[in-house]
């Protein structure tokens, strides 16, 4: 039995993500956009969790109507 360490090839493809094959990048990608999708839809439920919470608009709550 021999040990070998094998080092990573700078020149080998990015490791993709757990939940999807695409490999992360910047700029306008279908990775890009399903992660802001996402954090998108947490912000959206957090609003609603605030205006049940509070008994009144986000608008209101946050200062934006009188």
């Amino acid at each position: 039995m021999t040990s070998t360490s094998e080092t990573p090839d700078p020149t080998s493809v990015p490791e993709t993500s757990a939940t999807t094959t695409d490999v992360p990048a910047f700029g306008w990608s279908g990775y890009a956009e399903r992660v802001n999708g996402r954090f998108a839809m947490v912000g959206f439920a957090a609003v609603l969790v605030i205006e049940a919470i509070s008994g009144d608009t986000f608008l209101h709550w946050a200062g934006l109507l009188p």
